[in-house]
């Protein structure tokens, strides 16, 4: 019977993961459509979308060419 109790453990394990990537899947969706308002120039509702169907590849676009305005850390003010 100690196999059963590994695949358990093991499924549980699996879930447990599944609900962490799920999480931070949709945090980072959520997370580029709020940058998107205050730092973009195009509509954000459109990188989140590229952000929600390309998770990776929409989100290093989004960081070379959605992010068009400098945030506060890199403005100069003289």
């Amino acid at each position: 019977m100690p196999s059963l109790t590994v695949a358990a453990a093991a499924g549980g394990i699996g879930l447990l993961l599944f609900v962490a990537f799920t999480i931070a899947y949709l945090a980072l969706v959520a997370w580029t459509y709020a940058d998107a308002q205050q730092n973009s120039e195009h509509p954000a509702f459109l990188w989140t979308i590229v952000v929600f169907l390309a998770p990776i590849l929409g989100l290093v676009l989004y960081l070379i060419l959605g992010r068009g305005r400098a945030g506060p850390a890199t403005r100069h003010r003289y």
